[in-house]
């Protein structure tokens, strides 16, 4: 392990210095250590690279903001190492930062494997409930169920050892860290440009992932022109770990025999001998690709027109009200209101809460207020669910309606805090 300078990531190798470059990246709650059972042989044919996420593993608890914002740090120590091309696998956000980087730099990835992937992850709301819960409560009931996410029952009653070691990686992640990741999974969405990915792609996933699933991997194997995918039996989320021969057999394959390495001055190994039956990977047939889509304009493009300003408000609605009021609001309305649904997009969420003057968690200590002065606490709920989403505390929250009774009036006050008590109580709430 190497010391992390800043805008880097704290990262290790294994195998020969003369081979070529393969980086591995690890899931949102786990280190480079998920991948130790697979070292003993990628590393007899790469340099494999492993590097830890911001706050994981006893790394510099520097959060990132977005899946863009890790995969530019990770080409900055990649850089900062004279690697130009490598190839890349990933789990889960892992594999989210391997996406990333063969849509924007597809001249440096060889060869790509998602594992446990998915063009998105859940909804936007799962993530920022999941946010809250971590701010709320820390990590440990995160950690608590991450058995029931990682692993199938199988093997969380068969292998206790490996699951608390699995749950102590989780245990030990930085809350801060953990909340920014579920931040910049929730805006996380590439289905439209998958068919931009034009890098040899393997789609590896536990057939009883309950996370990041079958459907989902199928989804980027239909998007991805030149993907296959490949089904683990009886692995969950956590497939390089529940089984470890398998994964690795389907990436000494998959890297062996689909690295495009016209930059590499270094031979690629030839392929090992196909993995035997009773590794237990079933790989399908590649399917047909689908047409080539132009690339988005990106998250950050500014809104300039009345088009503009509507698509950009209805992103920042969804990211702090949540997808299932914005889902409601806009079913429930119709001709008559319409225009006013319109009109809030653009202007209450287009142009005011899209304005660079305050941030979002001032905005909502404003708006929390204005609620409580104006009376009309029908939509306070919301509201106390936005203030959690963008980054207030439950105590902070209290503090804000302590102050409304000051200037609002103790029954106005009064009625706010039973509202805000049973939406805090419902969206802090540990998972069960």
């Amino acid at each position: 392990m190497s010391e992390t300078p800043p805008n880097t990531l704290q990262h290790r190798f294994d195998g020969p210095e003369d081979a070529p470059v393969l980086v591995i990246g690890p899931s949102l709650g786990t280190t480079w250590h998920m991948w130790d059972r697979q070292i003993p042989e990628l590393s007899q044919h790469w340099r494999v690279f492993r590097y830890d996420l911001p706050g994981h593993g006893g790394a510099p608890a520097d959060p990132a903001a977005s899946v863009a914002d890790l995969a530019d740090r990770l080409l900055a120590t990649l850089d900062g190492l004279g690697v130009e091309r490598f190839g890349y696998a990933g789990c889960s956000i892992g594999g989210a930062v391997g996406a990333d980087l063969a849509l924007r730099h597809p001249h440096r990835v060889a060869s790509l494997a998602l594992v446990a992937a998915s063009p998105r992850f859940g909804t936007a709301d799962e993530f920022r409930r999941r946010g809250v819960v971590v701010r709320s409560n820390g990590l440990e009931p995160i950690a608590r169920t991450a058995p029931e996410r990682w692993f199938t029952p199988g093997f969380a009653a068969a292998q206790p050892a490996i699951v608390e070691w699995a749950v102590q990686m989780a245990r030990t992640t930085d809350p801060g860290c953990y909340i920014a990741f579920c931040e910049a999974l929730a805006a996380f969405d590439i289905r439209a440009q998958l068919p931009r990915i034009g890098v040899p792609t393997l789609v590896l996933v536990g057939a009883e992932d309950q996370v990041t699933g079958p459907a989902e991997a199928r989804t980027l194997v239909a998007g991805i022109p030149d993907a296959r995918l490949a089904l683990v039996p009886g692995a969950s989320h956590l497939a390089p770990v529940e089984q470890p021969g398998a994964v690795t057999d389907l990436l000494l394959v998959h890297f062996s025999t689909s690295w495009q390495d016209t930059l590499a001055s270094t031979p690629v190994p030839p392929a090992p001998a196909p993995a035997p039956a009773s590794a237990g990977a079933v790989a399908s047939t590649p399917v047909i690709p689908v047409a080539e889509t132009a690339p988005d304009a990106g998250p950050d493009s500014a809104p300039t027109g009345l088009s503009d300003r509507y698509d950009h408000g209805m992103k920042v609605r969804r990211e702090v009200l949540g997808d299932a009021h914005v889902d409601a609001a806009t079913a429930a309305s119709d001709d008559f209101t319409d225009d006013f649904q319109d009109l809030v997009t653009r202007y209450a969420w287009g142009e005011i809460w899209s304005r660079e003057g305050l941030d979002r968690r001032t905005r909502s200590c404003v708006a929390l207020t204005a609620v409580v002065a104006s009376g009309h606490l029908e939509s306070l709920g919301r509201h106390v669910r936005a203030a959690l989403r963008n980054g207030l505390t439950p105590a902070e929250i209290k503090e804000v309606l302590l102050q409304t009774a000051v200037y609002c009036g103790v029954p106005a006050a009064s009625a706010a805090f039973a509202v805000a008590r049973s939406v805090i109580q419902e969206e802090t709430a540990p998972p069960a």
